[in-house]
């Protein structure tokens, strides 16, 4: 696969190797029920080990060159992490409460506090992550952070998500280029060209969607005109219509910008995703077809709803392994030489993180 016009030279070409899911929802099934069960008895408290223990076995069942990435944490520091977190927030509240004047306190430190938890979270997320046994790091700082989830979010949310690529794009260019791999950077640079596209689609979903929600209600229109005004002579069986019409609508409203969305995470993801690279050669690919991405999406949901929840596993495993399978690294140079070059460093900038992963405080 050549990477640059014009004729091809061996520092042109390179091998592209895909990704692969190894895990089976019958495995998975087993660490999911144990999982809920317990995080059931203990009232919540063992979710931090199901965390790992869920992170473990998908890491451990992604393979990329015959060999699976690994998850380091352990329950302990993600426990303590949310409870520092819960903590600072009933603090924040009982002052808040204390002192009237101070009501806005909580939703103030939350916002100035955000940006830098959501980097503490990345790069706790990066440390705990080994591939060959080398870690991967992330320095990103708050600044950074602070544009892309804070400033991007108020963007696409005063202009009605017009800008919502915009946003997109920063958020990828701050994951993306602060993350590394043996102290080596990756890069990525989404542009807005390869992004409204999916914005476009979603937004011709969303319109479809509401103009047939519209149409339905129309027609029920006319009988429901009737049900207001008998007023309190309404029958229960006119009463519970009602309450079931603006159930639809909420449903309806639900799902139609879920589809939307669905869609265009899709596009981003094969936009951020073709738009990466490692050490400025390497360069990824995802080619995700929005479509069936959506509809494997969509009816994980529906079969997990009519299972009660025990389709779960099938349906994180069935996501796991499209996402997987059409994922892929167009390896520049040998193969064999970048990957002895990695490994010879493993045991060293394995080691270097483990005094230093922090907590994870759920953002």
């Amino acid at each position: 696969m050549a990477l640059a016009e014009g004729p091809a030279t061996p520092a042109d070409v390179g091998t592209f190797h895909r990704f692969a899911f190894a895990g089976k929802a019958k495995e998975y099934f087993g660490i999911w029920i144990v999982n809920v069960l317990l995080t059931i008895v203990t009232l919540g408290i063992y979710s931090a080990w199901a965390k790992v223990r869920r992170n473990r076995y998908f890491y451990g069942n992604t393979v990329l060159l015959g060999r699976a990435f690994d998850y380091h944490a352990r329950g302990k520091q993600i426990l303590i992490g949310r409870l520092i977190v819960l903590g600072a927030l009933i603090a924040l509240n009982i002052i808040a409460q204390l002192v009237p004047i101070l009501v806005l306190l909580p939703t103030v430190v939350v916002l100035i506090a955000l940006p830098w938890l959501v980097a503490k979270g990345l790069r706790f997320s990066a440390r705990v992550t080994s591939y060959r046994n080398v870690r991967f790091d992330f320095v990103g700082g708050a600044g950074g952070a602070f544009k892309a989830f804070i400033v991007g979010g108020l963007l696409t949310v005063l202009t009605l998500g017009i800008l919502a690529p915009l946003a997109s794009r920063w958020v990828a260019r701050y994951v993306g280029t602060n993350l590394r791999y043996g102290g080596r950077a990756f890069d990525t640079d989404p542009k807005l060209g390869a992004l409204y596209p999916s914005w476009f689609l979603s937004l011709l979903v969303a319109v479809m969607g509401l103009a047939i929600v519209a149409a339905v209600a129309v027609v029920s229109l006319p009988s429901l005109q009737g049900i207001f005004e008998a007023g309190d002579s309404a029958t229960p069986e006119s009463q519970w219509s009602i309450i079931a019409v603006i159930m639809f609508g909420y449903i309806s409203l639900f799902v139609v910008f879920g589809i939307a969305g669905t869609v265009y995470r899709a596009g981003v993801r094969n936009a951020v995703w073709s738009s990466s690279t490692f050490e400025q050669r390497h360069r990824f690919l995802s080619d995700v077809s929005r479509r069936r991405y959506t509809w494997i999406a969509v009816s994980n949901v529906i079969v997990t709803i009519l299972t009660l929840g025990l389709m779960r596993p099938w349906a994180a495993v069935r996501m796991a392994r499209y996402q997987a399978e059409h994922t892929g690294v167009t390896i520049v140079g040998d193969v064999g030489e970048l990957i002895g070059r990695i490994e010879s460093q493993g045991s060293a900038v394995g080691s270097e993180f483990i005094d230093f992963e922090g907590f994870d405080f759920g953002f």
